[in-house]
C-alpha cells in the first residue's frame, strides 16, 4: 500500500471549494460527468460516472472532506482527506490519500494531479498545482 500527498491552489475561497467537492450539481459541472453525492457523513458517493466510488466519513464545511474510496476487497480502507486552507490566491488544498493499492498508485496519483485537481482548477481558472 502507498500514500499520496500533495498541495494544490484553487483560486476561490475555501467555502466555494468545499461546495464544489460536496454538491452533486457542482461536481457534475466541473467534472463534466455524472455524479452522485449527498453531503452527509455515512452516505456513499460516485464520481466521474462511477470511476470513483466510496463513502463520506467526515465533512466540515469550508474546511475538510474525509472519504473512503473503494478498491475491491482491501484489508485496510483507502482514506482520502482533503483539507482546505485560506491562501492569498484563494485556497490551498491539501490532498492526502492513504492505503492506495500498489498496482493502482501511479494511475491514482496521475488522476489526482491531471484529472481531479486539474478539472477543479480549470473550473475556477486557477493556477497550476504547486509542490510544497
Amino acid at each position: 500500500m502507498k500514500d499520496f500527498k500533495k498541495y494544490f491552489i484553487i483560486t476561490t475561497q475555501p467555502d466555494q471549494v468545499y461546495l464544489a467537492l460536496t454538491t452533486e450539481a457542482t461536481i457534475q459541472l466541473w467534472t463534466g460527468d455524472k455524479a452522485e453525492m449527498k453531503p452527509e457523513p455515512g452516505t456513499e458517493f460516485s464520481l466521474w460516472d462511477g470511476s470513483i466510488v466510496g463513502k463520506n466519513l467526515e465533512l466540515e464545511p469550508g474546511k475538510k472532506v474525509v472519504q473512503q474510496w473503494y478498491f475491491g476487497d482491501q484489508a485496510e480502507p483507502s482514506i482520502v482527506t482533503i483539507k482546505l486552507h485560506p491562501h492569498d490566491q484563494g485556497t490551498s488544498v491539501e490532498v492526502r490519500h492513504t492505503n492506495i493499492p500498489d498496482e493502482d498508485y501511479e494511475e491514482i496519483a496521475e488522476g489526482w494531479i491531471h484529472t481531479y485537481m486539474a478539472s477543479l482548477q480549470e473550473f475556477y481558472e486557477g493556477e497550476p498545482e504547486r509542490d510544497q
